[in-house]
């Protein structure tokens, strides 16, 4: 009897502790929509959403001004962490347009094939679709970081599936920022910072000239 109690307790204590464990970014959202409450966001803004080359963006509202942006980046997210907080950082916001920057972090997953990337972004989209259908979409490849140059043709395959997949989309760009970061097959380590992940203020002009053009004003 003692011991069948003690198992029931075990097995409680389990439950209760999956119950209380929280998603790793749960913070960071909490963070996000306590400022939102402080600072009012735009209605109807182009909404940049995705990992940390988004949040890190600094200057993303001075240099798309004109476009009423607003950042939701969450650095470290993979393509399924925005699908999980998809009613904090995208819908919430009902944006008029949306910038994507997703799945550079799902390359060094070894379970995680170009294909199955490219499944998951296929997931995210339509769920943006279903929710805000025709809601115009733009893709930013992912970029050849140099602590990731392991991942390159990963990387590169990936991109080469996802451009394919935006190319039959209706309202949907894809933006190339792969190819002007790589020189002789090589990437290009003058436009990181130390940690040859995230970018500096010259990786940043890179997409600033590239993601411009494919911005739609009110």
């Amino acid at each position: 009897m003692k011991r069948t109690l003690f198992i029931i307790l075990q097995l409680l204590f389990v439950c209760y502790g999956f119950a209380q464990e929280k998603h790793r970014f749960e913070a960071d959202v909490k963070t996000i929509k306590k400022y939102d409450k402080i600072y009012k966001p735009v209605d109807n803004p182009i909404l940049f959403v995705g990992s940390s080359s988004i949040r890190k963006w600094n200057d993303l509202q001075r240099v798309f001004g004109s476009y009423n942006v607003i950042n939701r980046g969450i650095g470290g997210a993979v393509i399924d962490d925005i699908i999980y907080f998809s009613d904090d950082l995208i819908f919430d916001y009902a944006p008029r347009q949306i910038v994507l920057y997703v799945g550079e972090n799902d390359l060094p997953k070894e379970d995680e094939s170009p294909e199955l990337i490219l499944k998951k972004t296929v997931d995210l989209i339509n769920l943006v679709r279903k929710k805000i259908p025709g809601v115009p979409i733009v893709y930013i490849a992912m970029k050849p970081s140099p602590v990731r140059d392991q991942y390159m043709d990963k990387c590169k395959k990936a991109n080469e599936l996802i451009k394919k997949y935006i190319k039959a989309l209706d309202n949907a760009s894809f933006v190339d920022v792969y190819s002007p970061m790589v020189k002789n097959g090589k990437s290009r380590p003058e436009l990181f910072v130390k940690d040859m992940l995230h970018m500096n203020a010259d990786g940043y002009k890179i997409w600033t000239k590239a993601v411009k053009k494919k911005l739609i004003k009110r």
